[in-house]
């Protein structure tokens, strides 16, 4: 016995109302999550870089070991809070991103990964091998290397652009790389960038890691901020995990599919907690947090001295 069709119809329209409800829900979530990771990321790595400087400025010794590595990070933290977290709701938001916005967010994002995984490499081997950035020498050989972990990251995710291999993925919530004429280039294009922006700085961090942990460096002081860099790494794999994942998940695919949206979804959300994170992590140290209080409470009045600047004879 068939249905009558205007059953069927009733039946498809709700269908189509109750799917559209389900995403509607989502919707509003995700909106309300990157709403609040973007305030509490630019927030927290702005309080965060601020107080940086002001200590820098009062040569406080807290922050002299390692500061240009911690800069490094928090600098490309609160860059992907600004452009890649807002871009992400604003495509939410609106249902999408277009050029030429589109690639550039996806350039940064790849370029904001390198350097901050970069930057925490740079500080593990700064930890274990007991070099500080205050000497001349040792000040320029660290900047060297924050830099060369930004062109690096700039330069791989230029290379998806210049091809055309961009555009929108409403699972991450932004412009991804989609893959479509050949699995070799593929595989060649995430194995180099893998290897050289993920898998070195990932191996560097655990044998560095692992030496400190040993007792086997020569480190520069546990009293420095530095002493929050093993949280900052088991936070860091924690958040990149599920984005780790996604990446296995389509080099195994000779179909060139991507991974489950869901999964996409998870690795971006997760991704943006790590930016999020970072200034609470910081703030376990309990002279920073000192610090930070002493910026947002205490009033430093500049104490004016009174200058002579002419003399006046008077007439008696």
């Amino acid at each position: 016995m068939s249905l009558p069709p205007t059953f069927l119809l009733t039946a498809n329209q709700s269908s189509n109302e109750s799917d559209r409800a389900v995403l509607g829900v989502e919707r509003l979530v995700l909106v309300a999550v990157l709403g609040s990771e973007v305030v509490l990321g630019v927030t927290g790595n702005s309080l965060l870089i601020y107080t940086k400087i002001r200590l820098s400025q009062c040569r406080r010794e807290l922050h002299s070991q390692y500061v240009i590595a911690l800069l490094s990070l928090s600098v490309s933290d609160l860059g992907c809070c600004l452009l890649i977290m807002s871009s992400s709701l604003l495509a939410v938001l609106m249902e999408g991103e277009r050029s030429p916005w589109c690639e550039i967010v996806s350039l940064l994002k790849f370029a904001f990964i390198t350097s901050s995984l970069g930057s925490l490499a740079i500080l593990c081997v700064q930890r274990c091998v007991g070099v500080a950035s205050t000497g001349s020498w040792k000040t320029v050989v660290v900047v060297i290397a924050c830099i060369t972990s930004w062109v690096t990251g700039l330069v791989f995710g230029s290379v998806p652009v210049v091809f055309q291999w961009i555009r929108y993925d409403p699972a991450e919530m932004l412009c991804a790389v989609f893959w479509q004429d050949s699995y070799s280039d593929m595989l060649l294009y995430i194995l180099s960038a893998f290897s050289l922006c993920i898998f070195t700085p990932l191996l560097i961090i655990i044998v560095c890691s692992l030496l400190t942990s040993a007792g086997l460096s020569q480190n520069c002081g546990d009293e420095d901020l530095s002493s929050v860099t093993p949280l900052l790494v088991a936070v860091y794999f924690l958040c990149y995990t599920p984005f780790v994942l996604s990446e296995l998940i389509l080099l195994g695919r000779l179909d060139l599919s991507p991974a489950p949206d869901w999964l996409r979804t998870l690795s971006s959300v997760m991704a943006y907690l790590d930016c999020v994170l970072n200034p609470l992590i910081y703030c376990t140290n309990q002279d920073f947090r000192e610090a930070v209080l002493g910026v947002l409470w205490t009033n430093r009045k500049a104490k004016v001295q009174p200058v002579l600047t002419s003399v006046v004879r008077l007439q008696v």
